[in-house]
């Protein structure tokens, strides 16, 4: 994920945008999580190198710009994720609110068939499995 750190970087160095400490934390951070965030979890565990407000407007300038993405569960959050090359979706736990990130290539392959069947051209897809985690179950 480096590599999106350093492409991040670029862009919006290239857009004009200044490169100050928040926004260098927020995409540092960002760089290193494998699945998505809201922005008030952002902040705390960013542990007060950004402000809240600070952390949103990052997040929405990275999103405006396509090199994160808005992620919608159903809860009413909005969370970003990298917009790289890894595809991925989402298991939601009902009762703690755990997000987790899920591959599975059967189901792309499903997809794919729904593609070939409905001559739809399928430019993205999200896929929001919801239920109780193992730790909630028990």
């Amino acid at each position: 994920m480096r590599r999106w750190a350093d492409r991040a970087n670029d862009e919006l160095r290239g857009a004009g945008y200044r490169m100050g400490p928040a926004r260098s934390a927020v995409i540092d951070f960002l760089a290193g999580q494998d699945c998505c965030l809201g922005a008030q979890e952002i902040h705390q565990r960013l542990g007060g190198r950004a402000g809240l407000a600070s952390v949103y407007r990052i997040l929405e300038t990275l999103a405006e710009r396509g090199l994160v993405q808005r992620v919608d569960v159903g809860d009413g959050i909005a969370r970003y994720e990298v917009h790289g090359d890894e595809h991925h979706h989402h298991l939601i736990c009902d009762d703690c609110g755990k997000v987790e990130a899920f591959e599975d290539e059967r189901l792309e392959a499903a997809i794919r068939e729904v593609e070939a069947r409905s001559g739809y051209a399928i430019a993205a897809h999200d896929v929001v499995l919801r239920g109780a985690c193992t730790a909630c179950r028990n």
